[in-house]
């Protein structure tokens, strides 16, 4: 079974290295929007990438950074998202946040239809 809606995917753009309370900042992005119900939530690390002041961060072997960039994306809907952004206000001292309207599609097995 395939389920269409309309959703909004917020990106959180920050560095490995960012901490909240004493753990990295990305964990606990992630634990909070699991705790506030919302869909789902991914944390991709960058292999390479450069912000507001230019400098490069990169995992290549001669300039291994211990800085990579990272970026949180957590998927629901525009209520959903609106209320989480208050926790990135007070997390986040330093990132970029996007947001963008998308189309989700959600596969589930059809567990009437399945056969043996």
């Amino acid at each position: 079974m395939k389920v269409s809606d309309e959703g909004q995917l917020l990106r959180i753009f920050i560095g490995e290295s960012d901490k909240w309370k004493g753990k990295p900042l990305y964990e606990a992005l992630v634990l909070k929007a699991r705790e506030m119900g919302l869909a789902g939530a991914t944390m991709l690390r960058g292999l390479m990438g450069y912000g507001a002041a230019s400098r490069i961060h990169t995992a290549k072997i001669l300039r291994l950074s211990e800085d990579l960039p990272v970026i949180v994306e957590i998927i629901d809907n525009p209520e959903k998202i609106a209320s989480f952004l208050p926790v990135i206000d007070e997390m986040v001292q330093e990132g970029l946040v996007t947001l963008e309207k998308v189309q989700v599609i959600l596969y589930r097995h059809n567990v009437q239809g399945r056969r043996t």
